[in-house]
């Protein structure tokens, strides 16, 4: 029996959605560029200053918001609160995943690093990294919603609410802004970097609120989030789907 999504997923779908659809006219734009050998993206922001000040006023009210606690957002960005540390009478703090942090730090700074020197030597434009920065918001989602590199290359956790990097998503988003300097840029950059910086400060002051061993708030049944529900759903639709076709092409044949 199919069950109706929390309302953390319908936030994360909403979030997918315009997040998507912001990409896909940025991606649209950028090919325009190419075509006409100019920037468009920019040439855009500039022209309707509005929607960038749109833009940068919803991504800073999303960051500024993870600051505090909230019902309608993951636990997985919220376990760094003290109201959220719940007790579970085991004092063995474990952070099973703490040596994968460096190497993802390694691996992503590699990736935009490589983008980044592209970008210095001219072959990339400030177009490029904006439409990143959107392909990287995207991509965020996807590792919510359906499927996340990190948890299964690198930190082997068992969902989002245990994830030892909840909160690095908007720096990581945001890492290309880096190279494209100005006021609206760089302030999203900076303040997804305070953000990480909290998240660390208090990691390393209280790692107790980051283990499952140690804080009932991570377990599976306080979650409000139920996204391995979710998944588990979309994998046997994907499922049904599957034998579908194929009786369908063994019917053809």
């Amino acid at each position: 029996m199919r069950k109706k999504l929390s309302p953390v997923m319908i936030a994360h779908y909403i979030s997918f959605t315009w997040r998507t659809a912001l990409c896909v006219i940025l991606l649209i734009l950028w090919i325009g560029g190419l075509v006409n050998g100019k920037s468009t993206i920019m040439y855009h922001f500039e022209e309707h200053r509005f929607i960038m000040t749109a833009l940068w006023v919803l991504f800073m009210c999303e960051m500024i918001a993870r600051l505090f606690p909230s019902g309608i957002r993951s636990p997985g960005c919220q376990k760094q609160f003290a109201r959220n540390f719940q007790k579970t009478g085991n004092t063995d703090i474990v952070i099973s995943d703490n040596h994968a942090t460096i190497l993802v730090v390694f691996t992503w700074i590699l990736f935009n690093g490589i983008f980044g020197a592209l970008h210095l030597i001219g072959i990339l434009n400030d177009d490029f990294m904006l439409l990143l920065c959107s392909l990287f918001s995207v991509g965020d989602m996807i590792c919510i919603l359906f499927f996340c590199p990190f948890q299964t290359l690198f930190f082997k956790n068992r969902c989002c609410v245990t994830c030892r990097i909840y909160n690095w998503d908007f720096a990581m988003m945001f890492t290309p802004l880096f190279f494209v300097p100005g006021l609206y840029t760089w302030s999203l950059l900076g303040m997804s970097v305070i953000l990480l910086v909290i998240w660390e400060v208090i990691f390393f002051m209280h790692p107790e609120r980051f283990s499952e061993n140690t804080n009932a708030f991570l377990s599976c049944e306080g979650c409000t989030e139920k996204l391995c529900r979710h998944k588990k759903q979309l994998i046997s639709l994907w499922k049904q789907n599957e034998q579908f076709f194929s009786k369908r092409i063994k019917f053809l044949r």
